[in-house]
């Protein structure tokens, strides 16, 4: 079983940047929203707002469910950290990096839901899809392995 994170797999994890985690569309001409890891990209009127902005020069008056987008980018950045121990040093537990993966989807759901629930939106949890089939491609199987050698 592999300790360690081929260039394609760390390829892949980085490719996350560039996929938006979360889509919102308003029906009432409000545009569409993209979340990324990196911040929110508006179209209507088209602006981009960095993540670091967002929560620290306009936190007043959150809603919760906004607080799963750093938890989820947490979490990435921390599986990313995994994915890069591996690739350097080939050192790698693929059920930390796969379950972080997930547990960063999961987020994303929470936040696609908190979006959904506002009238005239909907949110498209595509991170969550993301971030789930990245984990079973790249870390399951080897994950899988490393739990029967456990349990034998």
């Amino acid at each position: 079983m592999p300790d360690r994170t081929d260039r394609a797999s760390f390829v892949v994890l980085l490719v996350l940047l560039a996929v938006p985690w979360s889509v919102q569309t308003f029906s009432r001409g409000g545009g569409t929203t993209f979340v990324f890891a990196w911040g929110l990209f508006n179209t209507a009127p088209p602006n981009a707002t960095f993540v670091w902005d967002f929560f620290f020069l306009y936190t007043q008056g959150l809603p919760d469910y906004i607080y799963a987008w750093p938890i989820s980018v947490v979490c990435y950045v921390l599986a990313l950290a995994s994915g890069f121990v591996g690739l350097v040093f080939g050192r790698e537990d693929p059920r930390v990096t796969g379950g972080l993966l997930v547990v960063a989807g999961v987020a994303q759901l929470s936040l696609a839901r908190g979006f959904s629930v506002q009238p005239y939106r909907t949110a498209w949890p595509l991170g969550t899809l993301a971030f789930v089939v990245v984990a079973w491609w790249l870390y399951w199987p080897a994950a899988r392995e490393r739990f029967r050698a456990v349990w034998s």
